[in-house]
């Protein structure tokens, strides 16, 4: 099988498209024809071992998982012995920042972890991107515990994660103010927003409303700044470590202190998640933003435009 691998850690140049061999399933596994996949800031990390502590997950000194792809859709070709809820056709879709391996022709998944069947009126490459950038939002906003009639602002919703948070956040009742640029105004607006910041003639941080929740889908602000912004017992969280890795230090410190708080939760993904997004999806409460769609042959053009930061949503692979 076609697949993209690359044996140490850099820039998308290193990637390359070679034939391995199909994998076979074990008896509590499925086979995955891929269909589609994504590129994603996780990818990137990974790609770079950026930030370091992500060689303690991914190998060091060199890449322990050679092929990246994190998300993925296809068609289960081969079930093992022991697997009782699938069966081969089945259209899947799922994540795996585990083991990565949906740059690739073919992907195993165990029956137990984050893969279910596909919402009925989605496309593979439709069905690919549901689950990294929804699955980081689904986990913050629990743990903050976004309820009926809170006011969030969320800084960076045009993103895979941003654009999720900005749609659960809504589904779970919130009052959504989003940041973004000009281009992008309709579109978050569109996805549910009460209220839209253009960034590029307004800095969100200098507003005089206040909020029970800033989350920064982005990473590129800061507890201190967004402080003010926050009421009284108000929850700050970021989707980066930030600047000399505060944030997780500040999510240790700050609930101590019993006033306005950072959190930092370790992402987490179950078969139960997937689930949960597939039915938000059929019921036309989410739908993941697509951006552009690379074949892959063009991975590397994928990589570079991920990172180049302008992307809107989710970029996808689709795999012949």
């Amino acid at each position: 099988m076609k697949a993209i691998l690359h044996t140490q850690y850099g820039a998308p140049e290193l990637l390359r498209l070679q034939d391995i061999s199909k994998p076979t399933p074990k008896d509590n596994e499925v086979l995955i024809k891929v269909h589609a996949s994504t590129v994603n800031r996780t990818d990137c990390g990974f790609l770079r071992g950026k930030p370091f502590v992500t060689r303690f997950m991914s190998g060091l000194p060199n890449p322990k998982y050679t092929t990246l792809g994190n998300e993925f859709a296809g068609e289960v070709e081969a079930i093992g012995s022991a697997v009782t809820s699938f069966q081969r056709g089945d259209k899947v879709f799922g994540y795996d920042d585990a083991h990565f391996g949906a740059h690739a022709e073919y992907k195993i998944m165990a029956e137990k972890d984050a893969i279910t069947t596909m919402p009925s009126t989605m496309t593979f490459a439709e069905a690919a991107p549901i689950a990294e950038g929804a699955h980081y939002a689904l986990c913050d906003l629990r743990a903050i515990n976004i309820q009926h009639g809170h006011k969030i602002l969320i800084n960076g919703a045009t993103g895979a994660i941003g654009s999720a948070a900005v749609q659960l956040a809504k589904y779970f009742g919130a009052d959504v103010t989003a940041v973004c640029n000009t281009k992008n105004m309709e579109l978050v607006a569109s996805l549910g927003a009460n209220r839209v910041i253009d960034y590029t003639k307004e800095d969100f941080t200098t507003i005089s409303e206040t909020f029970d929740v800033v989350y920064d889908a982005v990473g590129k602000s800061s507890f201190g700044k967004c402080k003010p912004l926050l009421k009284s017992g108000g929850i700050y969280k970021s989707t980066e470590l930030g600047a000399m890795w505060q944030n997780p230090f500040l999510a240790l410190i700050t609930p101590l202190l019993g006033g306005k708080k950072v959190l930092f939760p370790i992402p987490t993904i179950s078969k139960d998640d997937v689930a949960f997004l597939r039915d938000l999806v059929e019921a036309g409460k989410y739908k993941p933003v697509i951006d552009r769609q690379y074949p892959l042959e063009q991975t590397i053009e994928a990589f570079r435009y991920v990172e180049s930061g302008q992307k809107t949503g989710n970029v996808v692979i689709t795999v012949a």
